[in-house]
């Protein structure tokens, strides 16, 4: 019996999404990350920068730097990326490491602002973006309908609320992934063996609440 297609094998026969097998960098990246829920404050800001940061670009590309950003942006730590200024923006336009984009750079730097007036508001940055979590699909998804999503109603409904709030490189699209990555939704094919241990995570999962609910 052959695996549907978008299914691969990894090196000890479980069947996973193929993309993973594509890069090096991605198995891993696909086994412990992609589709985990996550409320660090630090890793959902450092992803929604990294997102914002691959507007044009690959994932790969971004994968690639990403040890090189966080050494960059201080671990995107949101209070002291918030604190950086025009010394700092000169001092990233010289680092080859990461993507030397002005208004990407720029953004970083307002964006960590406005999280820490969301953090403010509802007590941590998780609490808020989980309340964007829409209802969990009950059906896993195929490749070509994997292939087929570059958006959803709700990351369409988020991006233009975080617009409305002062953040930028938050379109539709880079808000989708961003959801894809830190656990609002589970996008592993059907037959995915880290699609299913996503789920159960996801079941378990405890979700933030904003402060006062």
């Amino acid at each position: 019996m052959t695996d549907p297609e978008g299914i691969a094998r990894d090196d000890q026969g479980r069947p996973r999404c193929a993309w993973a097998a594509s890069h090096p960098l991605y198995g891993p990246y696909h086994d412990t990350e992609w589709g985990f829920p996550v409320d660090d404050d630090a890793r959902l800001f450092e992803k929604v920068c990294l997102e914002g940061f691959q507007s044009g670009l690959s994932w790969l590309t971004i994968l690639k730097k990403r040890e090189a950003f966080r050494a960059a942006f201080a671990g995107f730590d949101i209070d002291r990326v918030a604190a950086m200024g025009e010394a700092d923006v000169q001092r990233l336009m010289a680092d080859a490491g990461i993507v030397r984009h002005r208004g990407k750079i720029d953004a970083t730097l307002n964006n960590a602002r406005r999280a820490q007036e969301l953090r403010a508001e509802a007590g941590s940055l998780a609490a808020w973006f989980w309340g964007w979590e829409p209802e969990r699909r009950t059906a896993p998804l195929d490749w070509a309908s994997l292939r087929s999503i570059g958006t959803s109603e709700a990351s369409v409904a988020l991006s233009k609320e975080l617009k409305r709030r002062g953040w930028r490189f938050v379109g539709p699209t880079t808000v989708y992934a961003f959801m894809q990555a830190m656990g609002l939704v589970n996008d592993h094919i059907g037959g995915c063996h880290v699609g299913r241990a996503v789920e159960e995570r996801a079941q378990a999962f405890v979700r933030p609440t904003v402060r006062g609910t």
